[in-house]
């Protein structure tokens, strides 16, 4: 077995290359992987394409890394929301693209391209917008919408607890996205909370096994964005 854990969040992001994509973990705030974003916002890679659930709030993590005009394209479910300022006025400007996607059918592409699975048939966004130029077939008389598999060149991912040999486990709602994301992407990153020995982990309870992780590095302390929102602060450091 390998030992993954790396000793800083520069040291782990570090290969990330232009134009990458990349599957970025958190409902909102919650499970945002900020200091594996910030690392890469110092890092500089440019013309990423992001798929994450929104598009970040204020002025820090995943928001701090569009304002940096470090993402040409976003897919994501909920590209504004009351706290995001950066994403709705570079669009508005034509500065990013945007695919947008219901947010079931997010989570499923993710899980699909982890699985194996190259696309799959849904009937969310029939008779929608999102449904134009994409193929549709008819199943025991209800439409389908065929949607394609994502998969990523790397994930930035968030999680309570790891071991040396990446094995997860998450903080309640945390968990969203990751787990899935963490089977989709080439290389998965992961900041975790505190990295213990193996064998701490009970078996029964890891979520994501360390055979999906490439690379953990420990953030005992981690922003909590909502709260350096609510300040107003801005990364790089204000």
């Amino acid at each position: 077995m390998i030992n993954k854990v790396v000793s800083t969040v520069s040291e782990a992001v570090a290969d990330i290359f232009d134009g990458a994509t990349i599957h970025i973990g958190g409902f909102g705030e919650a499970g945002s992987p900020v200091e594996l974003i910030h690392a890469l916002i110092d890092l500089g890679s440019r013309n990423l394409t992001i798929v994450s659930n929104n598009a970040g709030s204020g002025n820090v993590g995943l928001a701090a890394l569009i304002e940096n005009r470090q993402v040409k394209k976003i897919i994501c479910s909920f590209p504004r929301t009351a706290i995001s300022v950066v994403f709705p006025e570079l669009y508005r400007r034509g500065e990013i693209e945007l695919e947008l996607v219901p947010q079931g059918t997010l989570a499923e592409r993710i899980r699909a391209g982890g699985a194996g699975i190259p696309a799959f048939y849904t009937p969310a966004s029939v008779n929608t917008p999102l449904a134009e130029g994409k193929e549709t077939r008819v199943f025991n008389g209800k439409t389908y919408v065929l949607e394609h598999a994502l998969k990523a060149d790397f994930a930035l991912v968030k999680c309570h607890a790891a071991d040396k040999y990446g094995n997860l486990v998450y903080n309640k709602t945390a968990r969203n996205f990751g787990p899935v994301m963490c089977t989709a992407a080439e290389t998965t990153i992961v900041q975790a909370r505190k990295i213990v020995e193996v064998g701490q982990i009970d078996p029964e309870c890891v979520i994501t096994p360390g055979i999906f992780v490439k690379r953990v590095v420990e953030v005992s302390k981690p922003a909590d964005e909502s709260i350096l929102v609510a300040e107003k602060r801005r990364y790089p450091w204000n």
